[in-house]
């Protein structure tokens, strides 16, 4: 079983790699829009570290939902999907090994960057800190929680927008928390516990949603 959890995940960093278009869109999303702030609304270092939890997190929302339509979907169109599912494995942890390839290309990336994205929006060590905190605990939920909102609207043509629907109030709990957290550290507070909380999200998504995304790609499928 471990075998072909890993060799799924190969596959996907793979396939992933020869479309390198799928792996640099959400990074390029991210930094534009993190760029564009300071351009925007000028380069003063207070109001950069005011605005800073919220500019990180919106753009790492919308680069994660950019990417994540694929998750399931070129599989669903070339039949793989089909197979997997007769595989004698639980259907639940090949999911579970296909969102964590999307996190490896897609969430990781974001908080390798972390420290670049400090230096654009003058955010001091304590507030990277966190900020690389909360990437490293809240991307990983939005792959989850993302990959069943992909999982029932697979089989449909135009399914973006629904999708959208499906998984922005979902992700809502995890913006509140993340950007309190930065918030926090930008003034010298205390953020364990908005951590805490994100750590207690990410095992609930991590024990739920391999169930959820299995249910989820049976219903669409047949």
């Amino acid at each position: 079983m471990l075998n072909a959890v890993l060799t799924l995940i190969r596959r996907e960093l793979l396939m992933a790699f020869r479309q390198r278009a799928d792996i640099l869109n959400p990074l390029w999303f991210f930094l534009i829009v993190i760029t564009l702030f300071p351009l925007g609304i000028g380069p003063e270092p207070q109001l950069l570290a005011r605005i800073a939890p919220g500019i990180i997190w919106v753009a790492a929302l919308l680069a994660a939902m950019l990417s994540l339509e694929r998750l399931f979907r070129d599989d669903f169109a070339d039949g793989a999907l089909e197979q997997m599912m007769l595989m004698p494995h639980p259907l639940g942890l090949l999911a579970l090994a296909k969102v964590t390839a999307h996190w490896l290309l897609t969430g990781l990336p974001l908080l390798l960057i972390s420290p670049l994205i400090a230096v654009l929006l003058s955010l001091d060590l304590n507030t990277w800190l966190a900020m690389a905190a909360t990437l490293a605990l809240g991307t990983p939920i939005l792959s989850l929680l993302g990959s069943i909102g992909v999982a029932l609207t697979v089989a449909l043509r135009k399914g973006g927008v629904l999708l959208s629907l499906l998984i922005l109030p979902l992700y809502i709990p995890v913006l509140i928390f993340a950007t309190s957290a930065i918030e926090a550290a930008s003034m010298g507070l205390p953020y364990s516990g908005q951590l805490a909380i994100l750590g207690a999200m990410l095992a609930g998504a991590l024990t739920m949603t391999p169930f959820a995304v299995s249910a989820a790609l049976r219903v669409s499928v047949n």
